[in-house]
């Protein structure tokens, strides 16, 4: 006797281990189905919950209780069980309510993708265009903060962040000695190290992998090319300190930056250090694996190495037959 439980979710059903969350569910069905998630991450541990971008409709509770859940609920929060029936993209109330969250992301966010390192590559760019409106109907004066300088190799930009909370714990989760953090409450909540203590610690750069925004940027890529003009390829080298797989940003022959390897939902693979991030930018350090399988949805794959273009001159056969003749007379001439 299997020991899962079965959810169905917009109509599919899936089984999936107790205790499973509906995103975690959502994602192995895969497609359209799965909820977006600006602050959940499944590598990290009590992440989720923030951003509100992840709300379902529960419409059947269980098979011992079917009563639906009188309020949206986040699925990266909420844990299945038997029977469960789940409206993601066939509920208008949950489309709704997601347009909402994102009005309500936007409001300190601005929407200055066309300089911003993260176009292209951006959750929220991509919510803002399914479900944001085109006006905003916040009138008041919107926060604003200087840039900080986190260390010598990142560049914190507060004015985009969404406080997803992402780089907080990734900080206190994988390194010794966490440096920044959360200061200030409700709206005057920000990211910040105390007094601006620069952070040093040997995986810090793995907070501008986890940002989901343009609020933490790598300062040795920063403005240096947009990322739909470079070529993505997986390599890997022997790393003492991290399992050294990682994805080469290349423009010509020069690498622009090195990040971790990301999965289909945007999460990172294995967190890197910071010598193969900022220290490590020759080929000849690496083992090239071969180009990154890049979504054919991504603004990155137009670009991509196993993007072939049509021919611009197309060949004409009676032409050429008709040349060969004309070149075979003149030679005998």
């Amino acid at each position: 006797m299997s020991d899962k439980v079965k959810v169905t979710i917009d109509g599919i059903t899936v089984e999936v281990e107790p205790g499973t969350r509906i995103l975690n569910a959502a994602r192995q069905i895969g497609g359209d189905i799965v909820p977006p998630a600006m602050c959940y991450y499944s590598k990290l541990e009590g992440s989720g919950g923030k951003c509100r971008t992840c709300l379902v409709k529960v419409s059947k509770g269980s098979e011992k209780d079917p009563r639906p859940m009188p309020k949206l609920v986040a699925s990266c929060r909420t844990g299945v069980m038997d029977g469960m029936e789940v409206q993601n993209i066939t509920s208008p109330e949950v489309i709704e309510a997601r347009k909402g969250v994102v009005e309500i992301l936007l409001i300190n966010h601005p929407l200055d993708c066309p300089i911003c390192d993260q176009a292209g590559e951006c959750h929220l760019q991509d919510l803002s265009f399914e479900h944001g409106v085109g006006n905003s109907r916040y009138e008041f004066v919107r926060r604003t903060f200087e840039k900080i300088d986190l260390g010598d190799k990142i560049q914190l930009h507060m004015t985009r962040c969404i406080l997803c909370y992402r780089c907080v714990y990734v900080a206190n989760q994988i390194t010794d000695n966490r440096l920044h953090g959360i200061l200030g409450r409700g709206d005057a909540s920000e990211i910040s190290t105390y007094i601006e203590k620069a952070i040093d610690n040997d995986f810090s750069g793995n907070v501008i992998d986890v940002c989901p925004v343009g609020a933490l940027t790598d300062k040795t890529f920063r403005f240096k090319n947009r990322v739909w003009f470079t070529k993505p390829v997986d390599a890997h080298r022997d790393c003492p300190s991290c399992k050294g797989k990682v994805t080469l940003w290349y423009k010509g022959d020069e690498v622009l930056r090195v990040t971790g390897r990301k999965d289909q939902f945007g999460e990172v693979e294995d967190f890197i250090c910071n010598t193969c991030r900022f220290e490590t930018k020759n080929t000849s350090s690496w083992v090239i694996e071969g180009p990154r399988q890049i979504s054919k949805t991504s603004v990155i794959s137009a670009n991509h190495y196993e993007y072939t273009p049509l021919p611009v001159i197309k060949e004409n056969k009676k032409l050429i037959d008709a040349n060969k003749v004309e070149f075979e007379r003149a030679s005998k001439i």
